[in-house]
């Protein structure tokens, strides 16, 4: 039997942060506010784009009551411009075709709102290979919320065994505290060393997906 394999979407299927930075710094040029850097705004991504546009407010000592006012703004942007120089990582379609060859059937768990997600995947040719796709804004939770993680295994028909796949601090806590298995991916947007980040497996490139899973099944068939 195959797995239930559900990934996270920006640093882990497609590199996203120019979309999303150009979308914050638009809002702020709407402001008549400098541009920040990328590094910057990379650091505000990972907990959806409330939290993202909240930390852009705190850092630009903007008043906290226009948040609802700038999130709509910036997700207008985004929504505007999401798939413009968003590219999937290199590997990602061969890997998650030889995923679904291999019986294994996939989700996305994303705190990017769903929206402007099911875009990108359409956009790179990506949907085809997913069953479910649930957003920031899909559920009254998001990640690190375990309940966003089951419900996007629950989304998917049944499988033995379940894995998670994400990049970062906030996706090894969902994994954590859902008691999911959470293979790591180095190179997306995590902010911490990959040793400080709990993980099952950590992997460097996307080739290396298929036989991690394809590893984990074997371990757990043969705990069983």
């Amino acid at each position: 039997m195959g797995a239930a394999i559900v990934f996270d979407l920006d640093g882990t299927l497609v590199d996203s942060l120019g979309d999303i930075v150009a979308a914050a710094n638009q809002t702020l040029s709407d402001l008549d506010l400098p541009p920040l850097p990328r590094e910057v705004i990379g650091r505000f991504v990972g907990n959806g784009l409330p939290k993202l546009v909240e930390r852009m407010i705190r850092h630009c000592e903007l008043p906290l009551d226009r948040h609802d006012e700038l999130t709509k703004v910036t997700l207008a942007h985004y929504t505007a411009g999401a798939s413009k120089t968003t590219v999937p990582y290199p590997g990602i379609p061969q890997a998650l075709a030889s995923l679904r060859s291999q019986g294994h059937t996939l989700g996305v768990c994303t705190n990017k709102p769903e929206a402007p997600a099911r875009h990108i995947l359409d956009a790179l040719d990506l949907s085809q290979y997913f069953d479910a796709v649930l957003g920031g804004d899909s559920l009254t939770t998001r990640k690190p919320d375990p309940q966003h993680l089951f419900a996007s295994f629950d989304a998917l028909p049944a499988h033995g065994l379940r894995v998670f796949v994400g990049d970062s601090e906030v996706d090894a806590e969902t994994a954590e505290r859902a008691e999911i298995p959470f293979l790591l991916f180095t190179q997306g947007y995590r902010k911490s060393p990959v040793t400080d980040i709990p993980h099952d497996i950590a992997y460097d490139t996307s080739d290396e997906i298929p036989p991690l899973v394809a590893q984990m099944l074997q371990m757990s068939a043969q705990v069983k």
